[in-house]
């Protein structure tokens, strides 16, 4: 599938990003079609994008810039100031991840960009804020996973604060702002006006809190760690079978299928499981009831068995299991991309299916080498060979 063929092949995105959030904002324009231009540092700064995800070859730097070309620019010089501007004043889309001050000092702010181009859509992400008393602090992952909340409610309870295996913050942030990009492009259409659209590792988090958030909003209850089990409904958690482990979800009016599908009717005659309430109350005796029975029979059998019940159970995965269930195959979750040193390389596609495109879209080219293409995307937007040998010899780019 060609750029051409994708739903953003028309718009121009510069990627100022680094790190995780920003990158996966800018990866979901690029994967659906829009030209980005990853813009960084020339090497002779000294200065390296990819040290913070690791090598450039390696997995993480390979997953987060594919489809993606490098443009290098010194952004404090005063030539590549002047360059980025003038590619500013064509471009759609801006994504950034500074901290709040920085995108200031180096004069290519929201307010400067949209002083040579009103049509500009202008995306950040910060860790707390644009503004606030923690603007100016620096934010990872893991640090808005536990201002958050996130990690008091991950783990078993006792355990102490966990965190989640994924920097779902980052992931998280960074589609949050690619729907906002998205939503300001639409806005465009009708108004002819850019905007500016942030978010941050923290908003995110709080919004990915979800029901664990109403229930302290609305209900008043502070969630505390439950482990593997549901915080709420019961029984569903994960249970010792056999030959492993499964996860298995029976509550509410699921509990009578559960309870005839694998024949304990004892189990729906103890008053003390008779509603949600009382089962809720006697989680810890409910569940040692159900690990008992279901040490009895591999895994396998009550996956076939439940599901065919209408009871939702499903195998504890390692990652390469998961790769090669069945199902994640026929979804052809894993797409392939060429690299001209690394070989092919295997990556994930972006989780959307739209109908008119019945096959996921194919990856264009691999995560680019440092200014890659420089030279190209000057030429594209009409520089000349001796405009870029002056830039050159300046080394703004």
């Amino acid at each position: 599938m060609t750029a051409a063929s994708l739903p953003l092949c028309e718009y121009t995105v510069l990627d100022l990003t680094q790190a995780r959030a920003g990158p996966t904002a800018a990866r979901v324009l690029a994967d659906w079609g829009a030209d980005v231009f990853y813009i960084e540092p020339p090497l002779s700064s000294g200065k390296n994008r990819a040290a913070l995800t690791g090598q450039r070859d390696g997995f993480d730097f390979q997953n987060l810039h594919r489809n993606k070309r490098s443009l290098t620019i010194d952004l404090k010089h005063p030539k590549g100031h002047a360059l980025f501007m003038s590619l500013a004043q064509k471009a759609d889309v801006i994504v950034e991840n500074f901290r709040a001050d920085v995108k200031h000092r180096l004069g290519i702010d929201y307010e400067a960009v949209r002083a040579v181009n009103a049509r500009i859509v202008y995306g950040s992400i910060s860790g707390f804020g644009q503004d606030g008393p923690y603007r100016k602090r620096p934010g990872v992952d893991q640090i808005a996973q536990a201002l958050g909340g996130l990690m008091s409610i991950t783990g078993f309870p006792e355990q102490g604060p966990v965190r989640v295996g994924i920097p779902i913050t980052d992931l998280c942030a960074g589609m949050f702002l690619a729907q906002g990009i998205l939503l300001a492009l639409l806005h465009r259409e009708t108004t002819g006006e850019g905007q500016w659209v942030h978010t941050s590792l923290l908003e995110s988090m709080c919004f990915m809190l979800d029901f664990q958030a109403s229930r302290w909003l609305q209900a008043g209850e502070v969630p505390r760690q439950a482990g593997n089990d549901h915080p709420t409904g019961v029984p569903q958690g994960c249970y010792q079978t056999a030959d492993g482990l499964i996860n298995m979800a029976a509550p509410g009016a699921m509990f009578k299928r559960f309870c005839e599908a694998v024949g304990a009717p004892q189990l729906l005659d103890n008053p003390d499981y008779r509603t949600a309430k009382s089962r809720s109350d006697n989680r810890h005796q409910l569940n040692a009831e159900i690990g008992d029975i279901l040490a009895t029979q591999p895994s396998a059998h009550w996956v076939q068995l439940l599901n065919d019940a209408g009871v939702p159970c499903g195998p504890v995965n390692r990652v390469d299991q998961t790769f090669n269930d069945p199902q994640v195959h026929h979804l052809n979750v894993v797409r392939q991309v060429e690299h001209a040193r690394l070989g092919t390389l295997d990556v994930v596609r972006q989780p959307v299916n739209l109908s008119s495109m019945p096959q996921p879209q194919t990856f264009r080219h691999p995560s680019p080498d440092t200014g890659q293409h420089t030279e190209q995307i000057l030429r594209q937007v009409g520089f000349n060979d001796a405009q870029i040998a002056q830039l050159r010899e300046a080394e703004a780019v």
